[in-house]
């Protein structure tokens, strides 16, 4: 496994499909999501041109901040973050990605406030309607928007979502699209607070779609550092 070949080949993926749906591959972020791969990975992934790290796990997380791994670029949550640890990522990382109910947005604000700070963040969409996946409906994101004076320790940079698995190309372009045209409304609006600046979606089985139906940022694990271990 060659990190730095990897991140070339996907960074030339990346740039057909921006041109190939009319967009500036410079408007894309490539995000590492780093779970289960050691600091030494991660730097070898920072010094080939990675724009971000992001981790999923608080413990990674709070190991690889001791080690100095994300040294020279940002580092995002983007995993499922629970309340109780809520205090060891805030003010730790530079976005919160997974902010998936207005449990976790209430505590992020209180702990920012404690801090004095304010934590920028994604609101995560089920956009599919997975049982088994958390985030807001896109009802319930409107209705969080229009409420976000009750949260005065956050500032919303945009959403993320996590679509099925898909079994072949073009199988989340709808969920994609309508992603994409969450954003648009939701900029629209021009809600307090909030600024639409990140759509996050597209991870290594179908980036070239996200990035066909406007995403700004891609969350890759095992196209950048191979199949995880999970023995």
């Amino acid at each position: 496994m060659n990190i730095a070949n990897n991140i070339a080949h996907i960074r030339t993926q990346m740039e057909q499909a921006a041109l190939a749906a009319g967009r500036d591959p410079k408007d894309i972020l490539l995000c590492a999501a780093t779970k289960m791969n050691d600091a030494e990975a991660v730097r070898q992934a920072i010094a080939a041109g990675v724009d971000c790290c992001g981790e999923n796990r608080v413990q990674e997380l709070t190991a690889k901040l001791a080690e100095n791994a994300y040294t020279g670029k940002p580092v995002h949550f983007i995993g499922h973050l629970q309340t109780n640890k809520v205090r060891q990522v805030v003010g730790k990382v530079d976005l919160i990605q997974s902010v998936d109910s207005v449990r976790l947005l209430q505590a992020i604000s209180k702990e920012a406030e404690r801090q004095g700070i304010r934590q920028d963040i994604l609101l995560e969409v089920n956009i599919a309607a997975e049982e088994s996946k958390s985030g807001f409906t896109p009802r319930e994101l409107t209705e969080v928007l229009e409420n976000l004076a009750q949260f005065p320790g956050v500032f919303v940079r945009g959403l993320m979502a996590i679509p099925p698995i898909c079994q072949k190309k073009t199988d989340n372009h709808k969920f994609f699209q309508e992603m994409y045209n969450l954003s648009v409304d939701i900029t629209a609006k021009k809600y307090d607070n909030v600024r639409v600046d990140v759509l996050s979606m597209g991870m290594s089985g179908d980036f070239e779609d996200a990035i066909a139906c406007g995403c700004t940022m891609i969350r890759l694990g095992t196209a950048i550092f191979g199949q995880r271990n999970y023995q």
